[in-house]
């Protein structure tokens, strides 16, 4: 049985509980995506979510990677070609394994186009909401 773990206190705390490549990755992810545009950071789901008019992008740390997602990253392939689509909304993710990185100008890129999409279409869990059921 997982033993249940409170989530951290602040993103600051969520990046202090980290060691080695993980912490370095997620410390130049949240620097690229604080210096691309304004957001609110926020711990949610156990992980570092970044908000402007609706959830944008997500660092996630895990035991043997580093998620960088992207409620719309399905827009944003031609910027990262090895983000991967999945889930809801239009979800992409960049799965950064230890040795693996990403240019800190892309990944600012990344986060300023995932924003610009937020301003345009609107909050990405609203939008998903309104659209007519399948039959």
């Amino acid at each position: 049985m997982m033993k249940k773990v409170p989530p951290p206190a602040s993103p600051d705390a969520y990046v202090a509980g980290m060691k080695r490549w993980r912490r370095d990755l997620v410390v130049l992810l949240r620097d690229a995506v604080r210096s691309s545009a304004k957001f609110e950071e926020v711990v949610k789901w156990g992980h570092l979510v970044y908000l402007s008019n609706g959830p944008v992008l997500l660092i996630r740390a895990e035991d043997s990677r580093v998620l960088f997602g992207f409620w719309r990253g399905q827009l944003q392939r031609e910027i990262e070609p090895r983000l991967k689509p999945g889930g809801k909304y239009e979800m992409a993710t960049l799965d950064l394994r230890e040795g693996m990185t990403i240019k800190p100008a892309t990944a600012k890129r990344l986060a300023k186009a995932a924003a610009a999409l937020n301003k345009k279409l609107g909050d990405p869990t609203l939008v998903a909401k309104k659209k007519p059921k399948r039959r």
